[in-house]
């Protein structure tokens, strides 16, 4: 399963009674809004700041329980996923993904997840790892935005979530340029869920940027999701800045 890129100029209704003042927005498969969880933001650091022992991904592939903590002490890009998708036994499914501009409420791209087209019964070979990876496509601008907010919808299975968490670490090269941590609350059994994640980019030194520019797909990520402080997803995306040059 693939996901697919798309721009798009619109600017999203400020009028939506189903958010709250975090632009956390939950809601049932029939479209009626349930309960919601306020999302927390908290800042992104270093480990070294936070005192967080500094961790390999030799030692968390031998784990078996991989914590915010361990992957906190991750020093560079990891090479292969963290744990398998047999892990997401919560049947957490991200279908759909857009960023804006918070100044201006542009938004830049959207990334929707294309329905299922197998046939009832159908069988065929699909790769373990197919939508775990997306590659995005920037202009250098971005690289001068200061803040902007990620809306990320996606359903879950027939269990109810708690402390569903997400900590997502940004590097270009093996250098660490932010680590955002977010907190998703309570999620329904068998629910669709929206929430806007609010990022606050750190400033870049020209050199950095223009080095960025120079190396497209240099700049990568690791998404790491956790349920009751253990690793039951990891996503990975790489980052071009050259678009339009």
């Amino acid at each position: 399963m693939s996901y697919s890129c798309t721009s798009s100029q619109e600017t999203p209704s400020a009028a939506n009674p189903a958010k709250d003042a975090h632009g956390t927005e939950s809601s049932t498969s029939d479209g009626n809004p349930t309960q919601r969880a306020d999302m927390k933001v908290k800042k992104g650091c270093s480990s070294t700041e936070v005192g967080v022992p500094v961790t390999t991904e030799e030692d968390l592939l031998s784990s078996t329980v991989i914590t915010p903590e361990d992957v906190l002490g991750l020093q560079k890009i990891t090479e292969n996923y963290l744990c398998s998708p047999d892990e997401n036994v919560f049947n957490i499914d991200f279908t759909r993904f857009r960023i804006r501009d918070m100044e201006t409420g542009t938004v830049l791209f959207e990334i929707t997840k294309p329905p299922s087209t197998d046939k009832a019964g159908e069988r065929r070979d699909i790769d373990p790892n197919a939508g775990r990876f997306v590659r995005y496509q920037f202009t250098p601008a971005f690289l001068r935005l200061r803040q902007v907010g990620a809306t990320v919808e996606f359903t879950v299975g027939d269990m109810p979530i708690e402390n569903f968490r997400m900590i997502e670490r940004h590097y270009f090269r093996e250098r660490l340029l932010k680590s955002f941590d977010f907190e998703f609350g309570f999620c329904m059994p068998s629910s669709k869920n929206t929430c806007e994640h609010i990022y606050e980019f750190p400033p870049l030194s020209e050199d950095i940027i223009r080095e960025m520019v120079l190396h497209p797909y240099e700049t990568q990520s690791d998404s790491f999701y956790f349920v009751d402080n253990k690793l039951v997803m990891h996503n990975k995306a790489d980052y071009s800045y050259n678009g339009g040059t």
